[in-house]
């Protein structure tokens, strides 16, 4: 059958068309994504407001006539950090139903944690062992830990590249002071986590996913998109460190010209670099491998996994 997710995120609102059944990998048929930042519309009362609302209906409009052109039989469609933590959240998800009738299911932090960990886990296989699994979102970071398809521990921080630089980082540059105090606010955070998972042991793998920790991997000299999925893809703690300075040192433009660099994404990568330097150092990570399966995939496969065998 041929599957969509709708997945309104706090960067993007991206609708992935996929030709699946249970049993096997999933193929992609189709992506149509607009940047809508929903986490940096919120506004002094954590509310979006009615133009990102407006946005919104429209945008998810145009992904339901993507999904119809493209044949889609089942729609999934979710939410994640911008709408779960919007004040308002209630009365815009009424408003996306009644004017689009799509339910939009509001994934917790922790459930966002655990179908990204299946989806790797499904990515990498069983020989993969004990799995460490990080994720930068624009909203939030989640972190997950297990040796089976269902993490053994998963949390959910506020610590998305999008979120951090609307609230901590104003300049462009940003200001050397704005720097060092977003990175002892997030190594505060990530720390607050790591005993709860350093008393499962080292783990065996450490991965990563997010557009954020591409582009990073991409700058330090891994294998372009271009090059397909299989390819091994890896970032090192070492030569993301030499980054974090001249990233900050970057305007949003020059960011731009990186390699595999997103116009949509350059004013987040500092605060993605500085979240994923604390979380590879506090949880002494030297290398991880980029995995492309990641949210959406999860959804997909928690799905097939229902339908069972036909």
């Amino acid at each position: 059958m041929r599957l969509g997710v709708l997945d309104v995120g706090s960067n993007t609102v991206h609708l992935l068309v996929v030709d699946a059944h249970p049993g096997a990998r999933p193929l992609p048929a189709h992506s149509h994504k607009a940047e809508l930042r929903l986490a940096q519309l919120l506004d002094e009362d954590g509310a979006i407001g009615p133009d990102g609302v407006d946005r919104l209906v429209a945008v998810v409009r145009e992904a339901l006539q993507a999904a119809e052109d493209k044949g889609v039989e089942d729609l999934l469609p979710f939410a994640t950090s911008a709408v779960r933590e919007a004040s308002n959240a209630d009365d815009v998800l009424a408003r996306v139903r009644e004017e689009t009738g799509v339910e939009l299911t509001v994934l917790s932090g922790a459930e966002e944690a655990r179908l990204t960990f299946l989806a790797v886990r499904r990515w990498f296989g069983w020989s993969a062992g004990k799995l460490l699994v990080l994720d930068i979102g624009g909203g939030s970071l989640e972190i997950a830990y297990g040796i089976d398809e269902e993490p053994d521990t998963a949390v959910s921080l506020p610590l998305g590249a999008g979120r951090l630089t609307a609230a901590r980082l104003p300049g462009d540059p940003p200001h050397p002071d704005d720097v060092r105090a977003l990175r002892r606010h997030v190594r505060t955070e990530i720390a607050r986590t790591v005993g709860d998972f350093s008393r499962f042991g080292a783990p065996d793998h450490v991965v990563a996913t997010s557009k954020t920790f591409r582009q990073l991997a991409r700058i330090a000299g891994a294998a372009r998109s271009a090059e397909g999925l299989y390819v091994h893809r890896e970032l090192k703690r070492a030569s993301l460190e030499g980054w974090v300075p001249r990233l900050a040192a970057m305007t949003t433009a020059e960011r731009a010209e990186l390699p595999g660099v997103s116009e949509g994404r350059a004013n987040q990568l500092l605060a993605g670099a500085l979240v994923a330097e604390a979380a590879m150092d506090l949880f002494h990570v030297e290398s991880l491998e980029i995995c492309p399966w990641a949210l959406r995939e999860g959804v997909i496969l928690r799905r097939l996994d229902h339908m069972g065998p036909v």
